[in-house]
């Protein structure tokens, strides 16, 4: 467990050194109040890099709108200051966000407690270095351009939290919910089922997160300066070869042209097991993104509640373990497997077997706790989290929890005890998909998640029930 102990004396200095500047310079610091700074950069690639996310070669033929990186900076009174990351990207794998998180370390003296690096999974957007490893067909070219993009991107995320901090001023910050409902639960309905299921007016079946949770971010002079907002759903209504962000990417151009000045930030919250249907057409991703934009917006010019300028983070790393771990005789026998990414996969192990290396028997995976005032309890929570994740924890430890999952490692999906047993996609053994050198997750993963979770929340002052 990490401690956010850089002082913000020492923490101004240093970044007065590496950044030649200095945030807050010349105004007056009230010890009560709250202070945001945003920063966004666009992220579409200028190369022809993969479209991510569907395992085949996807060459990118036009651009619908740019893609885009943005972060918030948020500081209570003299506390440490901690910065949310939101992104276009499909999946940041921790080969590249470990990086991020040592110069952020190094350059600005953040700690991970005190960094979120979510991405939306966009399907539309860029592969990112060895995200996926065995997903795709690539050759040497593709691989060095990805390569590319990535250490650019590593660059750019430094640069963008910097001048997030940099931008601190005084602020204010109130939240609320809203409610959208183009989510639907993917292992319960058949796809092909659904416009047919919805013209009967047929209700859809299992869980879903139908939650759009806001936090609305104002200026001393009551300004907009930032609305972050999330919704659990995959964004993948379009697979084209074309850049976007997808639905998420559509809303928050609506909600920036509503509201001009501020910056529009989209987290997805647990939509590991939720798809946008129906799909396929530019124009259904639009609409999605016009329901997801009305529903922040109904939120927006409601009555909502403030939130007091108090913060207290946490942040752990754990151990996933696996199933069981493949050997050479389970390997050999897939090079000429059916399934050209169970081939790849079992070729890239046996390499590594070759050169002597031994396969780890889990994974790590992070979580963090952020408590905002007494109002907003956020839960980050790596990779694709299943819905049931969030209506569980929000059930334990009140209505103003997030559960941000997509955060830090895009590593796997990550079912909950229930589709874990139920196996499928998302609980069955799909691990390889992943270049992990398993195929299951143990079965108790919930409650070793669970487990950690609660003690982060207890470490950061307890639930919002409570």
């Amino acid at each position: 467990m990490q401690q956010g102990v850089t002082s913000r004396r020492t923490f101004l200095q240093h970044t007065a050194v590496c950044a030649g500047l200095l945030f807050l310079a010349g105004a007056a610091v009230q010890a009560d109040e709250w202070k945001a700074g945003t920063a966004r950069a666009v992220i579409t690639p200028d190369q022809p890099v993969w479209l991510a996310g569907y395992g085949s070669r996807r060459v990118p033929e036009d651009k619908l709108h740019d893609l885009w990186m943005k972060a918030l900076a948020l500081q209570a009174g003299d506390s440490d200051p901690v910065v949310l990351i939101t992104s276009d990207f499909q999946g940041v794998p921790r080969s590249m966000s470990n990086r991020v998180f040592a110069r952020l370390r190094a350059e600005y003296g953040l700690q991970r407690t005190q960094v979120m690096f979510t991405f939306s999974h966009n399907h539309c957007g860029p592969r990112l270095g060895d995200d996926l490893i065995d997903y795709y067909p690539v050759d040497a070219r593709q691989e060095k351009l990805v390569a590319e993009y990535t250490d650019r991107m590593v660059e750019r995320t430094v640069l963008l939290v910097r001048d997030a901090l940099n931008s601190l001023q005084p602020a204010r910050l109130q939240h609320g919910t809203g409610r959208t409902t183009f989510a639907v639960n993917r292992r319960n309905n058949s796809e092909a089922d659904i416009p047919e299921l919805l013209a009967a007016g047929t209700p859809l079946v299992g869980p879903v997160d139908h939650s759009v949770p806001v936090l609305h971010v104002t200026t001393g002079d009551q300004k907009s300066l930032a609305v972050l907002f999330g919704y659990a759903c995959h964004p993948t209504t379009l697979s084209f070869t074309t850049w976007c962000g997808d639905y998420p990417g559509f809303a928050q151009l609506q909600i920036e042209k509503q509201f001009p000045g501020t910056c529009a930030m989209f987290v997805n919250t647990c939509g590991g097991d939720q798809n946008p249907l129906p799909r396929r057409k530019v124009e259904l991703c639009e609409k999605y993104g016009t329901m997801l934009a009305t529903a922040v917006s109904e939120v927006l010019t409601s009555s909502m509640q403030p939130v007091q300028p108090t913060l207290r983070t946490d942040f752990r790393m754990i151990q996933l373990p696996y199933l069981e771990v493949v050997d050479r005789e389970q390997l050999e026998a897939l090079l000429q497997d059916g399934s050209a990414i169970r081939a790849r996969w079992a070729a890239r192990l046996l390499r590594q077997l070759d050169k002597g290396q031994e396969f780890e028997t889990g994974s790590p995976y992070p979580l963090h706790a952020w408590k905002l005032g007494q109002e907003l309890l956020w839960i980050g929570m790596g990779a694709e989290t299943v819905v049931d994740y969030a209506l569980r924890f929000k059930l334990e430890y009140g209505p103003g929890t997030w559960v941000m999952g997509y955060s830090d490692d895009m590593l796997a999906y990550i079912p909950s005890r229930r589709v874990w047993e139920e196996g499928g996609y998302e609980g069955g053994s799909f691990l390889y998909e992943y270049g992990r050198p398993a195929f299951r997750w143990q079965g108790d993963m919930e409650d070793r998640i669970a487990t950690a979770v609660d003690h982060l929340v207890q470490q950061v002052g307890g639930g919002l029930n409570k």
